[in-house]
C-alpha cells in the first residue's frame, strides 16, 4: 500500500504549473492551497497570539498538556508559508507529544530579506525565555526553510549568549545557500517539487545580494556547531535538498553533537506533511515525537506566562 501512496503523492506534486514566472502573491496563494489539503488532527486547539514582536499560532493538545514547548518554524523558502500552512506538522507533533507549540509568523522575503526571519525567530525564543520557560523544556522544530531556521536560530542564540534549547528537529531542512550539494544534480527529475533553478529563484529573494558563504546562510558547510543540542534530521531520498541533511549530520558528528540522520526511501521533500495518507509520514512523525519526548525535560510544573509578553 505504501508504494501506491507514494505514487499518488508524487503524481499530485508533479501536476502541471502555469507557464512563466509567477508573482510572489501567486506563489503564496498556490502554496496555501496545496497545504490546505493536508490533514490536521482533531485532538488539538489553536489560538492566535503574539510571540516577541510577531503574531504567532499557539497549538495545544485537546486535553491536559504536558510540560514542554515546541517552537516551530514553518517552511516556504523564506518567501511563502505561514503558521497555518504548517499546521498539519505542528498539529501532529503536538498530538503525539502532548507539548504546546508556538509557531511565529516571521517576516518573509522579498519584502523582508535575510536576516529578518532569523531575527524574528530569535525574538520568539527570547520571549519564551523571558516568560519563564526553561530552555531544557524547549525544542526547536521546523520544515524546509523553517528546518534551516532551527539551526540558524540556534547559532544566533549562542552568539547572543542565550542558553540553547533541549533539542532540534528538522524536516527536510534548507541549510546551504551556496547550493553546493551533489543531490541538487543527482536528484534532479527525481524530486517532484524542486529544481536547482526554482530554489535559486526564491533564495535570491531571501539573500537580496548577501554573500551565501556565511554560517547563518549555509550552516551545513560553514557553521561551527560546538555545544549544539541533540538534533534529529529527517529527509527523503527523492529530494534535491537531501545533501543539506547528510552534510549537516556529518558536521554535527565532527563537532561532538548527538545527531540522528533519519532518511526515508522513495519520499519527497517534507513528506511528513502527508500524515494520514502516507504511512512513511506517520512513522516519521512517531519517531520525531519519541525523539522530543526523550530529550525535552518534562518534570516539574510548567512555568506560568508573565503578563505583557503576549504568550
Amino acid at each position: 500500500m505504501s508504494k501506491e501512496q507514494r505514487a499518488r503523492i508524487d503524481a499530485l506534486l508533479r501536476q502541471p504549473r502555469a507557464e512563466g514566472p509567477r508573482s510572489v502573491e501567486e506563489m503564496r496563494a498556490g502554496f496555501e492551497a496545496l497545504m490546505s489539503r493536508m490533514i490536521v488532527p482533531d485532538a488539538i486547539r489553536t489560538t492566535r497570539t503574539t510571540l516577541g514582536d510577531r503574531p504567532a499560532l499557539r497549538v495545544v493538545p485537546d486535553g491536559t498538556a504536558r510540560r514542554g514547548t515546541i517552537l516551530y518554524f514553518h517552511g516556504g523558502g523564506w518567501v511563502v508559508g505561514s503558521p497555518e500552512t504548517a499546521l498539519s506538522l505542528t498539529g501532529h507533533l503536538v498530538a503525539r507529544t502532548g507539548f504546546t507549540s508556538y509557531s511565529p509568523d516571521y517576516r518573509l522575503a522579498p519584502e523582508h530579506p535575510f536576516p529578518a526571519a532569523i531575527d524574528d525567530a530569535l525574538s520568539a525564543y527570547r520571549a519564551l525565555l523571558d516568560s519563564g520557560e526553561d530552555p531544557s523544556a524547549i525544542a526547536f522544530a521546523g520544515d524546509s526553510a523553517g528546518g534551516g531556521l532551527t539551526v540558524t536560530t540556534c547559532l544566533a542564540a549562542r552568539d547572543a549568549g542565550l542558553p540553547l534549547p533541549a533539542a532540534i528537529v528538522a524536516f527536510s531542512p534548507g541549510l546551504d545557500a551556496t547550493q553546493s550539494g551533489e543531490s541538487l544534480d543527482t536528484k534532479a527529475g527525481v524530486d517532484p517539487i524542486f529544481t536547482r533553478e526554482r530554489l535559486a529563484h526564491t533564495a535570491a529573494m531571501y539573500l537580496a545580494g548577501a554573500d551565501p558563504r556565511q554560517p547563518l546562510l549555509s550552516p551545513a558547510v560553514l557553521a561551527d556547531l560546538t555545544g549544539f543540542p541533540p538534533m534529529l534530521l529527517q529527509a527523503g531520498t527523492n529530494e534535491v535538498l537531501l545533501d543539506d541533511s547528510t552534510r549537516m549530520a556529518a558536521r554535527a558528528r565532527a563537532a561532538g553533537v548527538d545527531v540522528i540522520l533519519d532518511i526515508t526511501a522513495g519520499v519527497p521533500h517534507v513528506f511528513q506533511s502527508f500524515a494520514g495518507v502516507l504511512d512513511e509520514a506517520d512513522r516519521a512523525l512517531d519517531r520525531a515525537a519519541l525523539f522530543l519526548a526523550q530529550r525535552v525535560r518534562t518534570c516539574g510544573a510548567a512555568a506560568p506566562s508573565r503578563s505583557g509578553r503576549g504568550i
